[in-house]
């Protein structure tokens, strides 16, 4: 026993090496592509390309990939308007933080590196996923901000609730034992081996710096997983976004046998996901009363990989259509 619990000790000091070595060595290798502004005391990432109004910013989902999930068109809308793609607390080469990471920290976050960066409305929100929440959110503590905004298979806050009506029920983010473990073992380095992605869909280099930071990252993601709730609670309350002209993408590729098998579900569960998924958006879409819903049948959720062109001809709309309310503003 005594020699057992001495490997144990060797064993997650090595792991506690390896990962302070991984760390500094992701550091070196993979730096930020674009800004670490101080947020008092915190810095956040930000990426900002492009020139013209208004200011494309891209909310990422729950991943542990961050910014890099809008490579596929961060540069295609940077030749249109200025783009802003960012970071959250503890996800990629953001620091992380001590308090709750819910949607209402988020929009805070994300407001106070805009203005510490100069960066000046006014914003169209481009959202995937839990992202979607998130600007919600941002669009009600900052109205005068968000001039529009693009809903990339965002989530819905009634989501779970509508789906277990179907007779399918999804774990809760918020109960994810794993996470919770992988959080608190981050330091032991044991994370970051079981988290390095291998999806040939995304490219190489991509991959390499999201698992470079695959260690970092948990605990940000985590964090946002524990505020999944409250997230959902505020953003259903934060449905109503006037006439800001909105496009709503929503991905209608069925779902594999691999997809759902590895969230606990069966073959038949698939078609009744993808009809409430629909009919969701398609209340999304009526949020605005400029609301238009596109349905992506070729397109899984991450439509940015997946769809490019729908994502960039999404923005583009939108920004067109903001450019020319302001033209007639100013004839008035």
């Amino acid at each position: 026993m005594l020699a057992v619990a001495a490997l144990l000790v060797v064993l997650l000091l090595v792991g506690a090496v390896y990962e302070i070595a991984s760390q500094r060595r992701a550091a070196e290798r993979y730096p930020a592509f674009g800004t670490l502004v101080d947020i008092g005391g915190r810095r956040i990432h930000l990426d900002c390309r492009g020139y013209g109004a208004p200011t494309a910013v891209l909310e990422a989902g729950l991943s542990f990939n961050g910014s890099l999930d809008w490579i596929p068109v961060h540069d295609a809308l940077a030749a249109k308007t200025r783009v802003c793609s960012y970071d959250r607390a503890g996800i990629m080469w953001s620091d992380p933080k001590n308090s709750s990471q819910d949607s209402d920290a988020v929009a805070q976050d994300l407001h106070a590196a805009l203005s510490a960066a100069g960066e000046r409305g006014p914003f169209v929100l481009v959202a995937h996923s839990l992202g979607g929440p998130y600007a919600m959110i941002y669009t009600r503590k900052y109205p005068k901000d968000v001039v529009g905004l693009v809903l990339v298979d965002a989530s819905h806050p009634d989501q779970s609730a509508r789906l277990k009506q179907a007779g399918v029920t999804m774990s809760d983010p918020e109960s994810s034992l794993l996470m919770k473990t992988l959080a608190s073992l981050r330091w032991t380095g044991l994370p970051r081996l079981m988290m390095q992605s291998n999806d040939a869909g995304i490219p190489l280099e991509v991959r390499k710096h999201a698992n470079a930071y695959a260690g970092a990252s948990i605990a940000g993601v985590n964090a946002e997983m524990a505020g999944f709730q409250k997230t959902m609670r505020d953003a259903g309350a934060a449905r109503d976004l006037g006439d800001r002209p909105l496009r709503v993408l929503t991905a209608m590729k069925p779902l594999s046998e691999t997809e759902l098998s590895a969230a606990g579900l069966s073959k038949g569960d698939g078609p009744i996901i993808r009809k409430v998924w629909r009919d969701l958006h398609d209340e999304e879409a009526r949020w605005s009363s400029r609301g238009v819903q596109r349905r992506l049948a070729d397109s899984s959720h991450y439509v940015a990989w997946d769809r490019p062109d729908a994502v960039i001809a999404a923005v583009g709309e939108v920004v067109d259509t903001v450019r020319a309310d302001q033209a007639a503003a100013k004839t008035k």
